[in-house]
């Protein structure tokens, strides 16, 4: 006598999908933040290489 073999179940999510909150009124969009790091980031990294100039002069 054999058992009977589980159900078959196909992967992905099993519960409820809950959608993403809605941002607050006046708050940034990701994409603007997303753009703002990466502007932040150059920043930095323009002013790091300013700094390396001056210091070897």
């Amino acid at each position: 006598m054999t058992t009977p073999s589980p159900p078959h179940r196909t992967p992905g999510a099993g519960g409820p999908v809950h959608p993403a909150p809605e941002p607050r009124p006046g708050a940034p969009s990701r994409a603007l933040r997303l753009r703002a790091a990466d502007g932040w980031e150059r920043f930095m990294r323009r002013a790091e290489a300013e700094d390396q100039r001056e210091t070897e002069t």
